[in-house]
């Protein structure tokens, strides 16, 4: 077994996509535009990015806009924050050292998913 991908809903296809491919960089790696779903390369496994409509059930319409666990690492965490703040990405607050050694920062996609910078 091995872990395919981690699926992220959000409310706007067209800003995630952009959010995900352009502002963070990563490749695509497949999409069904017209099921409002693509699968973004972050090398192995996937994001899986899926669209929530106006019309969708209020419990898939919960699923945007939470905290996803989801830590990114990077080589250098103050560059890459600095980078991200000026393509304008939301950040919860600077990176922060943390007691077992790695530093740690908070930043939001368009939909108000809640992901981690790893430094």
């Amino acid at each position: 077994m091995k872990l395919y991908g981690l699926r992220i809903f959000v409310d706007d296809y067209q800003s995630a996509r952009r959010f995900y491919l352009e502002t963070l960089g990563l490749k695509l790696a497949w999409e069904m535009a017209e099921h409002g779903a693509l699968g973004v390369s972050i090398g192995d496994p996937q994001f899986i990015i899926e669209a929530v409509d106006e019309e969708s059930s209020a419990e898939d319409k919960a699923l945007v806009g939470r905290f996803l666990g989801v830590s990114l690492q990077v080589e250098n965490i103050q560059e890459t924050y600095a980078d991200l703040l000026a393509k304008g990405v939301v950040f919860t607050g600077p990176p922060e050292q943390q007691f077992w050694g790695g530093s740690l920062a908070h930043f939001k996609d368009p939909a108000g998913n809640l992901l981690t910078l790893l430094g």
